[in-house]
C-alpha cells in the first residue's frame, strides 16, 4: 500500500532527529473501533418479508398536498 503524505512527513522527521508525534497521541481512541457489518441478503429479506407491497395506505401523504385558503 502507498504511504500517505502525513506518514511520509512523520517518517522524515524521525529520520532527521525530529520528535515522534505518535507519542503525543492518547491511549483511548476518540472513535469506535468495533467492527460494523452490513446486513446480509437474508436479513434484509426477513425485514421486508412481512410488509405488503400493495398496501398504499401505509404511507401517510395526506398532509402533503394541502390547499391553503386565501385570507
Amino acid at each position: 500500500m502507498a504511504k500517505s503524505r502525513a506518514k511520509k512527513k512523520r517518517d522524515h522527521l524521525l529520520r532527521n532527529g525530529g520528535r515522534d508525534v505518535l507519542l503525543s497521541r492518547g491511549i483511548i481512541s476518540s472513535f469506535s473501533t468495533h467492527e460494523r457489518m452490513t446486513k446480509s441478503k437474508k436479513e434484509i429479506f426477513n425485514k421486508r418479508k412481512h410488509k405488503n407491497p400493495y398496501d398504499h395506505t401505509a404511507v401517510d401523504d395526506k398532509d402533503f398536498f394541502v390547499s391553503k385558503k386565501a385570507a
